[in-house]
């Protein structure tokens, strides 16, 4: 399955959804590129939107290739992968320091993006995790274990594609899952949508202006 555009997906992925309309549902983006996706679901379910911010934590060199991630919050939940500091021989002082660094652009994009909006709380909501896509997954581990930690009433990971693997290997984080396309063959998350253009900040930043920043409601 292929998209036009992160709208265009997003517009699938809330037929996917229909289901949670007119319940207790929050819906949280991972920007920049998951802000797009997740506007189209929560004007579709009539649901609010908020942000998590989480950050990557590349290798060394190899940037792309992820280590971990990071996401912000008064006590910074990291996920580490393992496997990949093994295998890039990353010492553990040059972790923290990528570690540190990324949670200072974390720290720059919650105060460009969210201002005054309080955040929304979880607890006792259906709490829907989006991106548009998933690859290895790390960053999504971060988000949807720090949701998890806010004990949400229900967790649903919903991306319009990700790698087989990854996805399968998240179920355990989640209630549920909704993805529309988990090929085995996956390569990266640009080759399923035509315009895969990286979103700005100030995009981000006009997603949000379409939602009341009183309660993160959709403004009608």
């Amino acid at each position: 399955m292929h998209f036009a555009d992160r709208t265009e997906a997003g517009k699938a992925l809330a037929r996917a959804l229909m289901q949670y309309k007119g319940r207790p549902v929050h819906v949280y983006a991972l920007p920049r590129g998951g802000a797009q996706v997740a506007a189209e679901v929560a004007h579709a379910l009539n649901a609010p939107l908020d942000l998590i911010l989480v950050r990557k934590i590349g290798a060394p060199g190899q940037p792309e290739l992820a280590m971990g991630a990071v996401v912000d919050g008064g006590a910074p939940i990291i996920v580490r992968n393992d496997e990949v500091l093994r295998l890039t021989g990353t010492r553990a002082n040059q972790f923290d320091q990528i570690c540190r660094r990324e949670l200072q652009e974390i720290e720059r994009r919650r105060k460009l993006y969210m201002r005054d909006r309080p955040p929304l709380n979880p607890a006792g909501k259906i709490a829907i995790v989006i991106d548009d896509g998933v690859a290895t997954g790390a960053t999504m581990r971060a988000a949807l274990q720090a949701t998890r930690m806010r004990k949400p009433q229900k967790l649903i990971l919903a991306v319009p594609v990700g790698a087989h693997d990854s996805i399968e290997a998240l179920r355990g984080e989640v209630d549920d899952v909704v993805c529309l396309s988990m090929p085995e063959d996956f390569g990266a998350i640009g080759y399923f949508y035509q315009d895969f253009r990286q979103l700005s900040d100030q995009d981000v930043i006009d997603i949000l202006k379409q939602f009341s920043p009183a309660t993160a409601s959709l403004q009608v």
